[in-house]
């Protein structure tokens, strides 16, 4: 917990700094390479980000970057830590070139950033049940079955809505206001609830706490993650897509994926669930 402390207390220094005397800040290396500032979240959310016991930035994003950098000559990433809503308006203010923090693309940030047209990885959502338990795989699943509390707005009560719009039988939902992802979990380990639907990896981090007998029944949807870039950096933009493309297909992007979640979520959804989605800590390797 120290560590964690430690690393947003730093970034907030960090952002805060950047935003003082940006004039006067470098926008190349000694060497030619463009500087190019990057805001990346001071909240950990492994295993996307990370801190290892040296108080370094380690996780699935921090190696696409590394790898992105080895591939763009021309590029040096300056790394800058801060809160979500920071970020983007540094992002959208132009004291960053861009933002790194796991986003998902929506209408309404289309408009104020530019997006990649290649996402770097995906963020899963799925089905939390009992260890025991067999029968709970998708949705299709939970019309008869009793789902844990869900928030009344968010992305995965769009998803839960969506899903009852469509069919019929709907799933039953039970709305409260904030529900606790680590109640909601004991509920499934009581059986008080048959399933708690969330996003994977809040799971991984809350399961490697609690070593609760739960696991994941089945990944329930994969949602493209992508960095946001300033309107203005097209050029970078278009740097991003071609060497992310060249990772994906050569098989770089699929392997960090398998390192980092223990799958390569790359794949469809079906594959993701036959393969299972049971994150292990990833050690930094020494």
């Amino acid at each position: 917990m120290k560590q964690k402390t430690a690393f947003m207390t730093a970034g907030v220094l960090l952002i805060l700094l950047s935003l003082i005397g940006c004039s006067s800040v470098k926008t190349t290396t000694d060497d030619g390479k463009q500087i190019v500032k990057v805001a990346l979240s001071a909240e950990v959310n492994p295993p996307f980000l990370a801190t290892n016991d040296r108080n370094e930035p380690i996780g699935y994003n921090i190696d696409y970057l590394n790898e992105v950098e080895r591939r763009l000559p021309h590029i040096h990433f300056d790394y800058i830590f801060g809160e979500e809503e920071s970020n983007l308006i540094g992002v959208g203010a132009g004291k960053f070139e861009m933002a790194a923090n796991w986003f998902f693309s929506n209408p309404e940030r289309e408009k104020r950033f530019l997006y990649p047209q290649v996402p770097y990885g995906y963020s899963m959502t799925g089905l939390i049940v009992n260890e025991s338990n067999r029968d709970i795989q998708s949705l299709d699943d939970m019309t008869s079955k009793k789902l844990a509390p869900v928030s009344p707005s968010g992305g995965l009560r769009s998803i839960l809505n969506q899903y009852n719009e469509e069919h019929d039988p709907d799933i039953p939902l039970t709305t409260i206001e904030s529900p606790s992802n680590e109640l909601n979990l004991k509920r499934v380990e009581s059986g008080r609830s048959d399933a708690a639907f969330m996003n994977i990896s809040t799971f991984d981090t809350i399961q490697k706490h609690l070593n609760l007998k739960v696991k994941v029944g089945g990944i329930v949807s994969k949602e493209p993650i992508y960095l946001v870039l300033q309107p203005s950096e097209k050029q970078l933009a278009a740097d991003l897509d071609r060497v992310t493309k060249e990772m994906i297909d050569d098989g770089t992007l699929p392997k960090l994926a398998k390192k980092w979640f223990g799958v390569d979520f790359f794949q469809d959804i079906d594959y993701i669930s036959e393969q299972g989605y049971q994150y292990e800590e990833r050690k930094e390797a020494s």
